[in-house]
């Protein structure tokens, strides 16, 4: 594509327009008041061949804004249903999204969606659009996510507006523009499965198999393969979450991709003092979505899809077994972060004690979890003890010798190389990720009409696993003040 390409000449195409009707409601964004430029992704416009440099010109502001719309684009906001906090909500879908179309690029086509972009049908009582704050902390997140090597939807730019709207209090409004190869989610086979419409159910588990997993439509029944396959993918992606201490806060099925990406960026959080039962939506009093319980809330979602496919599979039995690759893949992936995160080349039975020993004394001293498996790369194996940065991060320093002899035993075995493994593990276990207060300085300056510190804290984040002496303060542990940030649905 010519980088240089004018927004009213972009070549848009849109797969899932071709699908009836009844899939979507064609419909134009509302304009956005006196739209202006606020951040933009160099590595998401390079996906799909954009300059970077034009995202911020007054033309590509008013397409992104939704304020402009290109020759070729069929703008439509989607339906879908779902499960929210396990309980069956009905008919949702795109409330404030809008899809504009889709670009070809790199990493093959994909769609932009420009959340925030107003009214629509499905909109219920919300007014349309997202505020500045979320969608800072989502455009941080996704790329954020994104140089974990975590699948994620992507996010292109942040357009802003002086425009109020109502939320706790009056803030004021955003468009932020995130890009996937498609926004289907369970929930969208789930709303055609719970109104009987089989011919629609298949309608759109076709388009998703043909178009995105084209490889299935070999097998016997390619959607019990389907199921199978968003099982798996669902699977290693929590397990990298876990590994990365990432939550996502609201897992309902209307969030969860059919690719298998990290879906729709709300009240989410990077552990800090390791708490298993960590909850980081302040709206989830129950706790459905702590940290702990994620693996088996995405088993649940996927046994809610198969339930929506089932028409399609035909027999219990066979989506029963489709289900069952879940559990065994997600051990096998969390098994292989957490042996890359403590630097084991090797694996042997008692690895699993090892581990559940670390967890437990991290969680009983709530030691900081990005920190501490950043430190972890600097054990010595052949010293008699280990870096006094990394023990002092413990109250009970003895039952942390204890463990570290375990550990020094079980390097020694497979008769490792402290420098090698040292460059390993800082390949994994990441310096940098994005706090809440992190996010928190960034929403606040631009507040005050300061984007510079997004920008910043973009460029931190996008090598996470790199020293970058110069960004030392952003690796630090949350100040005081942080205690008293709370994050929610409300966006």
């Amino acid at each position: 594509m010519d980088t240089a390409i004018s927004a009213d000449d972009l070549p848009l195409g849109n797969s899932f327009a071709a699908l009836p009707p009844a899939f979507y409601t064609r419909l134009m964004p509302t304009p956005l008041p006196a739209p202006y430029f606020v951040a933009a992704s160099a590595r998401a416009a390079a996906l799909v061949g954009l300059d970077p440099a034009m995202l911020a010109s007054q033309e590509y502001v008013e397409l992104l804004s939704g304020n402009r719309i290109a020759a070729s684009s069929q703008p439509l906001s989607a339906v879908y249903s779902g499960h929210q906090f396990g309980v069956w909500a009905g008919q949702l879908g795109d409330g404030r999204a809008i899809l504009i179309g889709e670009l070809n690029g790199s990493a093959g086509p994909m769609e932009l969606q420009l959340k925030g972009a107003g009214l629509t049908p499905y909109s219920r009582m919300g007014d349309g659009r997202a505020v500045l704050r979320s969608s800072i902390r989502e455009f941080l997140c996704s790329e954020a996510m994104a140089a974990l090597g975590i699948p994620t939807t992507r996010a292109l730019a942040i357009i802003g507006s002086n425009q109020g709207v109502m939320r706790e209090t009056v803030e004021t409004s955003a468009v932020v523009t995130r890009m996937a190869p498609s926004f289907v989610r369970f929930g969208s086979f789930e709303h055609w499965f719970y109104r009987d419409k089989p011919e629609e159910l298949k309608a759109l588990a076709d388009y998703v198999i043909h178009t995105f997993y084209p490889e299935l439509t070999a097998e016997p029944n390619p959607y019990t393969a389907l199921l199978a396959e968003v099982s798996r993918r669902t699977a290693r992606m929590i397990a990298h979450w876990q590994a990365v201490g990432f939550m996502h806060g609201v897992m309902n099925t209307d969030n969860m991709s059919i690719l298998g990406l990290t879906l729709d960026y709300g009240p989410f959080g990077f552990m800090e003092a390791f708490d298993p039962n960590h909850i980081c939506n302040h709206t989830d009093q129950q706790g459905r979505y702590s940290y702990a319980n994620q693996p088996q809330v995405g088993h649940w979602n996927c046994y809610a899809l198969g339930q929506a496919l089932l028409p399609l599979i035909g027999d219990v039995d066979d989506a029963q077994q489709a289900l069952a690759v879940y559990e065994p893949e997600f051990a096998r992936a969390l098994d292989y972060h957490l042996h890359a995160k403590l630097g084991l080349v090797t694996g042997r039975d008692d690895d699993r004690a090892l581990f559940d020993g670390m967890f437990a004394l991290m969680a009983a001293d709530h030691v900081d979890f990005t920190q501490f498996f950043r430190a972890l790369g600097n054990f010595a194996a052949g010293a008699d003890a280990p870096a006094t940065q990394l023990r002092d991060m413990f109250i009970d320093r003895e039952s942390f010798d204890d463990w570290a002899a375990q550990y020094r035993l079980r390097l020694r075995a497979e008769n490792s190389v402290d420098a090698e493994r040292k460059a390993a593990m800082d390949a994994v276990n990441p310096k940098y990720v994005l706090r809440n207060y992190l996010a928190q300085v960034a929403i606040d300056k631009a507040q005050q009409k300061d984007y510079t510190e997004i920008t910043r804290l973009l460029a931190v984040l996008e090598r996470p696993f790199d020293e970058q002496p110069d960004n030392e303060s952003y690796a630090a542990l949350p100040p005081d003040w942080a205690s008293h940030l709370e994050v929610s649905c409300s966006s």
